[in-house]
């Protein structure tokens, strides 16, 4: 027992990632390391440890408390452009159908469809629910007199970390909190 709290395990303990220059390699996915990788990287000496858990970690020979927040030595400059991924998709159009504005049982739609030679790029795919993709069906925004809210668009990694940071993990280190949105506007 930890203050009357019981001691957590290392598996529940693992550590923010941080680029050389304080900011998150990824917010979303989170850029959290497992805490044997953390460890690993630090007595590589490929990182700093910023901040501890009070949990610690012994060896018949030493002892080390596991790092809650690790940055990067080397900096490792960040993609411009995103994979074109189903999850950055719906990323970038918030969770949400493009056409009733639902975030449930969704799907991709092609815009301009396949068979009216629709491409499978960020200009042409936009996230839609089940229901709206099947009424749509193969016609276009006009036939189907159903229109994306959005137009769809290739969002850069920086419109995507804007996006990602409207859904937070379900959990967050009090370590971690001030690394994470340090980069927002303060409120006066």
């Amino acid at each position: 027992m930890l203050d009357g709290r019981p001691i957590p395990s290392p598996e529940s303990c693992p550590a923010l990632v941080l680029n050389a220059d304080y900011r998150p390699l990824s917010y979303y996915p989170l850029s959290l390391w497992g805490w044997q990788t953390a460890l690993k990287a630090v007595f590589l000496d490929r990182v700093n440890i910023v901040s501890e858990y009070d949990r610690v970690i012994k060896s018949p020979s030493t002892e080390i408390r596991l790092p809650s927040v690790i940055s990067l030595r080397k900096y490792v400059k960040p993609a411009t452009w995103p994979a074109f991924t189903r999850f950055n998709l719906f990323l970038r159009d918030r969770f949400e159908c493009q056409y009733c504005g639902i975030g449930d049982d969704l799907t991709f739609d092609h815009v301009v469809p396949r068979a009216y030679g629709g491409k499978t790029t960020w200009e042409n795919v936009t996230t839609a629910c089940a229901p709206c993709n099947l009424r749509k069906g193969g016609r276009t925004p006009h036939e189907a007199n159903m229109f994306p809210m959005i137009k769809a668009f290739r969002p850069t990694s920086r419109q995507l970390i804007e996006n990602g940071r409207r859904f937070p993990p379900n959990f967050l280190h009090d370590s971690w909190r001030d690394y994470l949105y340090w980069d927002s506007e303060l409120e006066p």
